[in-house]
């Protein structure tokens, strides 16, 4: 199992992990949430590589559509607790599982063919995979990635339960899919609706949330397992936050679309885009417009006496919090201010501020919902073919110039210009 992303950046880790106004056990969790950060980095930057890869057009797929384990289907299936509907998909689904369980000694000898079939699994109209199944999973504090994903509590149409954290992560997860689906046409993370699991009370104070990539059986495809931590002395609340739940989906919507590899100014850009879908969700649910909204990105996940407003702010980079305790916001938000580094996957979540800034200018500049205009922009963009894995920000720039001239008109394009140039990304020559 790897952690493909935290929302925490290894910056803000560093500084608590360094401040001598923090005491020793603050310092030393956050030094070891560091090293969990870079021992997983280098497992991210070869799984984009690997996807960004030309393959041949029988290769097998690198990933297919993850689903829910038997014995959630088993429960769902004869639970009066959900409605018909979702008990007779889930009869479906079990029925279509085990005759795949049943392959898996085939399966060690010729693991491409099945997962062929796994990436078909509810591609025709008849399929039984018509929506994506939602459950989350109590870790009881444990911190060994072995044990997860926990103790099921609750599944895909099933009520309320008195954990809140559980319910909290179960709409959130909700919304965002719903997101996708009504304003992108978009079905899950992959377009065939892949199961979404998640995990809370992950450890002890754990002052993150991320997303787990768990390769069970070699027959069985990997599986999207969202992981959150309780929060400890300055982080909480990473359920509660639909932001960081947005951004850390749209990392696996972002390698069924363009996969952008996860160093420099490509690492950065896909940062920005999980930002970008992040940002248009919280403001989705919050109903604000591009002027009226805050465009801070974690902004209730910093305890109250902690000197800032967010994680980071699309809006100012660079000015999400100042707090002697962890430092301050390193974010930039202008090409003058960007610089090689070696720290971070190169700066990935430093330099996101950059792109970040962009679309908020543009988002502001056409008015009405982010989501209407200058979201459509970015999506058109991500599937448009045109962005590279090792795309910079000034070809990333230029394709949405000219998908807002294919989908808006000239004006449109202008005012997309417009907005990179403001932040120091001009024009390809």
């Amino acid at each position: 199992m790897s952690c493909r992303c935290f929302i925490v950046p290894p910056h803000l880790l560093r500084g608590i992990a360094e401040s001598t106004s923090n005491p020793d056990h603050v310092r030393e969790a956050a030094k070891a949430s560091l090293a969990a950060h870079d021992r997983v980095s280098s497992i991210r930057r070869e799984r984009m590589a690997t996807l960004a890869e030309p393959r041949g057009p029988g290769a097998a797929p690198l990933r297919a559509s993850p689903f829910i384990p038997e014995g959630l289907l088993a429960r769902l299936s004869t639970s009066e607790s959900v409605d018909e509907a979702t008990r007779t998909r889930a009869k479906r689904d079990l029925g279509h599982l085990q005759s795949l369980m049943a392959k898996a000694p085939e399966a060690q000898q010729e693991p491409a063919d099945v997962a062929v079939e796994l990436a078909a699994m509810g591609k025709g109209k008849d399929s039984p995979k018509d929506a994506p199944y939602r459950a989350v999973y109590d870790a009881k504090k444990s911190q060994d990635e072995d044990e997860l994903p926990g103790e099921l509590i609750r599944a895909e149409g099933e009520a309320e339960v008195k954990d809140k954290d559980v319910n909290l992560a179960y709409d959130n997860v909700g919304h965002v899919l719903d997101f996708y689906k009504k304003y992108f046409n978009w079905k899950s993370i992959d377009n065939k609706n892949a199961d979404v699991i998640s995990s809370v009370h992950f450890g002890e104070k754990y002052e993150n949330a991320c997303e787990l990539s768990a390769q069970r059986k070699i027959w069985d495809p990997q599986k999207l397992q969202m992981v959150f931590g309780d929060g400890g002395e300055f982080l909480k609340n990473f359920t509660g936050c639909i932001d960081v739940i947005g951004h850390e989906l749209t990392h696996a919507v972002t390698e069924h679309t363009s996969p952008l590899e996860y160093m420099d100014q490509p690492g950065a850009l896909n940062e920005h885009i999980s930002d970008v879908f992040g940002i248009m969700v919280k403001q989705m649910v919050e109903d604000e417009k591009s002027d009226k909204a805050d465009w801070l990105i974690g902004e209730g996940c910093l305890v109250p006496d902690v000197k800032g407003l967010a994680l980071r702010s699309m809006k100012s980079p660079g000015e999400a919090y100042d707090d002697p305790r962890f430092g301050k916001d390193p974010q930039v938000d202008n090409m003058a201010q960007y610089e090689k580094s070696f720290e971070d996957n190169g700066g990935v979540h430093i330099f996101s501020g950059i792109p970040n800034k962009a679309f908020y200018l543009a988002a502001v500049a056409f008015g009405g919902y982010s989501w209407e205009k200058a979201g459509q922009i970015w999506w058109k963009a991500m599937n448009s073919g045109k962005v590279p894995p090792r795309c910079s920000f000034k070809q990333f720039a230029d394709v949405t110039v000219d998908c807002a001239e294919e989908e808006f008109g000239e004006d449109a394009a202008k005012k997309v210009r417009k907005a990179w140039t403001e932040v120091g990304v001009t024009r390809s020559v």
